[in-house]
């Protein structure tokens, strides 16, 4: 904890780390939109003759009577999408929608859907739009995971805002679907940096004690998008026009993110102690600390990093990442995001304003993650983490046949608070010169996610698998969660000075004292 001393001297919880914070929290509000936007999409039928030949129509029949005896009821009897009667109620044959298709208007005027008649025969692309998204984080957790640590975190945060922007933008002229795909594909590989570099900056200029809170903000700010989402696609209610609204502020987070310094703490574990120096310097002047021009040297540097250079400076790969530890949370989080996307990117099955559906989830969310801090105070990540997993499970499992809204929502409260006890508990545990590369044990996630469309086209032979599955998951992840250590916590002595702990299973390990006067000693945690 040798840089949270510095850190100190440059006024921690200072106006620098509010800036920071609030930066950080407007780009983490814009993150769902890209991966929720596909969400809102119109409903279809056949076209039919007696609903929408005008001149045929029979006055003595309303729409609702018009609509029966034209098209044959499907799942939850609601109207076939792809069938049509031959004839009028006159006998039991259907046929495909030879005439094609008609869209429901009243609540998109365009969506990717019917821009390139993405029904029926062609229905199966459009789930398949979010599997090449995941695979974009996980290409870009691979490439830009390794890069933030080489070239630096500032650079690379800028150059996804761009990536992102540019790509999103483009969608709208996209001329065919596979070329949308192509383009969802390279704003998933910045939205990944984004992800993963936003966090990093947050946890590395900030303090223990302070992390938590900070981490949990920004978890909350996701709600918050959620929130934004709905009502920004209840007003434009055109694919097009929500692209452009999702682009033009990652245009204006880059333009504005270069006031943003480099991760010291990374500059000072690859050797660059003079730009480190100056970066420290900056963040002092921003708080307030004038002093810090003076007691800031290189050789403070030096002295208070020296155990974290050393320990930077042994042999670190890949295979760090493949440890039992390891291994259980790869399993937490395949299990984690297949079941919270599967709730998420289909809220078609939960009710029929699906402006209300989002704009509710993004606020159980953020109630949820909003507790965080609270929770955080009497139990440790791990307890959280297991109780959190097995109430998401239950709660799909308590009522197949139906997913009721308020298990629904009980369910996405509890993946909410899941997902930012994974956040806090990677990013404590694990030391400065592994986090580039640990994204790609955390992207694990990504891949159950590509296995949500797999497992939402089972519904239409084996309905309740989806669901199952959904709940098992959780439940199963919840066993091998408990099993691993609780993250970094501190406490206050009677003599009022703070010592950080690293809590195990069973017993707790004493790491330092307060910064002023103690030596780290034993194990050390995560930098």
């Amino acid at each position: 904890m040798a840089f949270t001393e510095l850190l100190e001297q440059t006024g921690a919880g200072g106006l620098f780390q509010a800036l920071q914070a609030l930066t950080l929290l407007l780009l983490s509000i814009w993150m769902p939109f890209l991966m929720l936007a596909e969400n809102f999409s119109a409903g279809h039928r056949c076209w039919a003759p007696l609903l929408d030949n005008g001149s045929e129509v029979s006055t003595h029949l309303t729409p609702e009577a018009l609509l029966a005896v034209s098209i044959p009821p499907g799942l939850n009897q609601e109207p076939h999408q792809c069938l049509r009667f031959r004839q009028p109620q006159c006998e039991a044959a259907t046929e495909p929608c030879v005439d094609g298709w008609v869209s429901d208007r009243s609540e998109f005027t365009s969506t990717i859907v019917t821009e390139w008649d993405l029904v029926c025969a062609h229905q199966g692309l459009k789930p398949l739009g979010q599997p090449i998204f995941m695979a974009g984080t996980i290409a870009g957790s691979i490439v830009l995971g390794l890069l933030s640590h080489r070239l630096g975190r500032k650079p690379k945060l800028s150059w996804c805002c761009l990536q992102v922007a540019v790509a999103t933008i483009s969608t709208i002229v996209a001329p065919n679907f596979l070329v949308y795909c192509g383009l969802r594909f390279l704003s998933s590989v910045g939205w990944s940096g984004l992800l993963l570099t936003s966090t990093m900056l947050t946890v590395e200029w900030t303090t223990t004690r302070m992390r938590a809170v900070t981490v949990t903000m920004m978890a909350c700010s996701y709600g918050v998008g959620q929130m934004a989402l709905g009502a920004t696609a209840f007003a434009l209610r055109d694919w097009r026009p929500i692209q452009l609204a999702v682009s033009v502020p990652f245009f204006v987070i880059f333009l504005i993110s270069w006031w943003l310094p480099e991760s010291a703490r990374r500059l000072i574990i690859m050797g660059k102690l003079d730009q480190a120096l100056q970066e420290l310097k900056k963040v002092a002047k921003i708080n307030g600390h004038q002093e810090a021009k003076r007691t800031l040297t290189i050789e403070v540097l030096t002295s208070n990093m020296e155990e974290e250079v050393a320990a930077a400076k042994s042999h670190h790969s890949v295979l760090d990442l493949f440890r039992e530890l390891t291994l259980r949370w790869r399993i937490c989080s395949f299990c984690f995001n297949l079941s919270y996307y599967g709730l998420v990117l289909d809220l078609q099955k939960l009710g029929r304003d699906i402006f209300l559906l989002q704009v509710f989830f993004g606020a159980v969310d953020f109630l949820a993650q909003a507790t965080m801090a609270f929770l955080l105070r009497f139990f440790g990540c791990r307890t959280i983490l297991a109780s959190s997993l097995a109430m998401s499970g239950l709660a799909i499992l308590a009522n197949l046949q139906a997913l009721r809204m308020a298990l629904a929502v009980l369910g996405k409260a509890c993946f909410a608070v899941s997902l930012t006890c994974l956040m806090i508990y990677k990013l404590e545990l694990l030391p400065t010169v592994l986090r580039g590369w640990a994204p790609r044990d955390t992207q694990q996630g990504a891949r159950g996610t590509q296995c949500n469309p797999l497992i939402r086209m089972t519904h239409q032979v084996l309905p309740l698998l989806p669901f199952l599955a959904y709940g098992i998951l959780p439940t199963v992840a919840m066993t091998h969660s408990h099993a691993g250590p609780s993250a970094l916590i501190h406490t206050t002595t009677p003599c009022g000075s703070v010592q950080f702990h690293h809590q195990g299973n069973g017993d707790t390990e004493t790491l330092y004292d307060s910064p002023k006067d103690a030596q780290p000693r034993g194990r050390k945690a995560g930098t």
